[in-house]
């Protein structure tokens, strides 16, 4: 009988906690993977709180491989992706909405010995090339014709990543073709060539440029590209000095795409939490209001139209 009374009274509590629980979890949007979109990502979440104080974010790094790979896992709800998506990686399952856009763009340390010469006869695209995938050039004395030249301290990312599969699309390769010491992650990668003298890799813009200040993170100089391959970076070529600048310059088609792209996220199939839908439809909206101080490029109206209708299909 007591037992009986017991059970009695236990039970509405454990029906209580049991729907609360549930409704925090479909209150509870999951998102993982690519670091180029990671920082507008935690600034939608924050200002979606605002609005929505009941909706709770979990948002992690780790690349865009893993963002993908935890997506159609059903590991998280949203994986943030960085790269373009394949016929394959559609044929899996992958749905997704483009949000911004950003770029990759190759950064060597500030102090290099030959900066001054880089700055003003940049790289052309042949030459990244053969300094990245085919190594025929592994020494800053043979690319700049100087005698006595250093060695240039190479650097990749050891992660599956949108960064590194755009900037290796750029240069005619994959990922895998990519030569230089593998470093986990963009933040990573960029403290890693801001500390090694002679060192040479790419980043995205954000780990690059400082939102706050506009200008060029401590430690590192960009590399810029000969996009006419005269020998020279003309005026026109010479947007690298600000934030604001490059990303004029990416917004305008100045900058080359490869390795400005779109950036994503990504679901196995249409996602199915309302929650989930809602922020798509605000981030795609509202949200926008928010890309360029958070240091990044709007999609243009016809392509935010396009994904609001997948979101209602």
């Amino acid at each position: 009988m007591k037992k009986a009374i017991l059970l009695s009274l236990l039970l509405p509590a454990l029906l209580v906690t049991a729907c609360v629980s549930k409704e925090k979890k479909d209150n509870t949007i999951s998102i993982s993977g690519a670091f180029a979109i990671y920082p507008m990502v935690v600034k939608w979440a924050e200002e979606y709180q605002k609005l929505h104080p009941e909706v709770r974010f979990n948002i992690s790094g780790g690349g865009a491989g893993k963002g993908l790979a935890d997506a159609l896992a059903g590991v998280v709800d949203l994986g943030m992706f960085s790269r373009e998506i394949t016929p394959v990686e559609l044929e899996q399952g992958t749905w997704y909405v483009g949000l911004v856009i950003d770029a990759v763009v190759p950064d060597i340390n500030i102090d290099n010995p030959y900066v001054d010469i880089i700055k003003q006869r940049g790289l052309t695209r042949d030459e990244f090339r053969a300094i990245y995938i085919d190594g025929t050039i592994t020494n800053w004395g043979q690319l700049l014709g100087v005698e006595n030249g250093e060695p240039i301290a190479l650097y990749t990312r050891s992660d599956a990543c949108g960064a590194a599969e755009t900037w290796a699309k750029y240069l005619g390769g994959k990922q895998e073709d990519l030569l230089g010491i593998g470093i986990f992650g963009d933040p990573g990668l960029a403290e890693t060539i801001a500390k090694d003298q002679l060192g040479f890799g790419f980043n995205n813009t954000i780990y690059v440029y400082d939102i706050n200040t506009g200008g060029k993170r401590p430690g590192l100089e960009v590399v810029p590209i000969d996009i006419n391959e005269n020998g020279q970076i003309d005026p026109e070529e010479d947007f690298y000095g600000s934030f604001e600048s490059v990303l004029d310059a990416i917004a305008n088609g100045v900058y080359p795409s490869p390795p400005s792209r779109e950036l994503y996220l990504v679901a196995k199939g249409k996602p199915q939490k309302k929650v989930v839908i809602d922020f798509l439809k605000w981030a795609l909206t509202e949200g926008q209001q928010y890309v360029p101080e958070t240091g990044y490029v709007p999609i243009t109206q016809n392509a935010v139209d396009n994904y609001l209708k997948k979101l209602e299909e």
